[in-house]
């Protein structure tokens, strides 16, 4: 499993953007294997590892394995939570290679069990036979957008009409617009792609919650049960960009303990880049999880 909104940095040693893109890198541990770290748990933060920088660095990981195609699709299962402290262990099981395309199954594992599966399928882009994309939407501009706090330097968040994503009391449509700015924007083509992937699961919830009165983030692991458990993202070549980029969400349904939002990454010029959609689980707290940390719940 994952967590929403769940990045307070240590006061102490506060999050950059690099350190971020160096937790992405996974690194070769023998054939078929890399090893991606976790980063360091505070006193103050939730011990829980975002699912979603798992996937980056799965990402990474098959990018790397087969360094002559391009990551186009990625469907990950958050299975069991990932803590923060030991490494993960990627293993890849390469399910087809050949000339023009390859699969795989990334198991990543922590102490010895298996928390996520990351289905990546790779690519040789060719040229066009027909193009069309999806039009960015006719939002706000960044400069007109709310700023949101979300810490980490060498990024910036803003919000097209909300103010405070986690508060019970915005109320408005199941959709949520998210600008971001990151400085520096990665150069090779497979952490450019794990940063996009990254940001897919962060809003989903809070987007599918913005409909309903008296409901909101705020409340995740306090009162309600929250999590994303699944994310799929795919890459529309060639993912890159300058300047601001759109995260669009639009929650097309919620019920029977479970949500499901689709998402758009287009350029500040208009390009797509980027579709994803998650499946969250939103369910009542149960008694028995009161027992449990709220640093530590899911």
């Amino acid at each position: 499993m994952t967590t929403e909104s769940a990045e307070a940095p240590v006061e102490s040693t506060p999050w950059t953007l690099q350190m971020l893109l160096d937790l992405f890198d996974a690194e070769p541990a023998g054939d078929d294997r890399f090893i991606a770290q976790t980063g360091i748990a505070g006193t103050d933060e939730r011990q829980v590892v975002e699912g979603t920088q798992i996937l980056a660095a799965a990402i990474v990981a098959v990018a790397k394995r087969f360094p002559e195609k391009s990551v186009r699709t990625a469907h990950a299962v958050f299975a069991r939570a990932v803590m923060v402290g030991p490494p993960v262990e990627l293993d890849i099981d390469v399910i087809s290679e050949g000339r023009s395309t390859a699969t795989a199954v990334v198991a990543a594992s922590q102490n010895g069990k298996r928390c996520i599966t990351i289905t990546v399928f790779t690519d040789v882009p060719s040229g066009d036979v027909i193009r069309h994309h999806l039009p960015r939407p006719d939002v706000a501009a960044p400069a007109d957008a709310n700023v949101s706090p979300m810490p980490m330097t060498g990024r910036q968040l803003r919000l097209v009409d909300v103010v405070d994503v986690n508060s019970p009391d915005e109320v408005g449509p199941p959709e949520l617009y998210a600008w971001l700015h990151y400085d520096p924007i990665p150069t090779r083509d497979d952490l450019a792609k794990a940063l996009i992937a990254y940001f897919t699961g962060h809003l989903g919830i809070s987007t599918t919650m913005r409909a309903h009165e008296g409901i909101g983030t705020a409340q995740a692991h306090v009162t309600v049960s929250t999590a994303p458990m699944t994310v799929t993202v795919s890459f529309h070549e060639p993912v890159r960009w300058d300047g601001w980029i759109l995260y669009s969400h639009e929650s097309t349904q919620v019920g029977s303990g479970m949500s499901y939002v689709r998402g758009a990454v287009h350029t500040e010029e208009g390009e797509l880049i980027a579709s994803f959609s998650q499946d969250a689980l939103i369910r009542p707290l149960r008694t028995t999880d009161t027992n449990i940390s709220a640093h530590s719940r899911l």
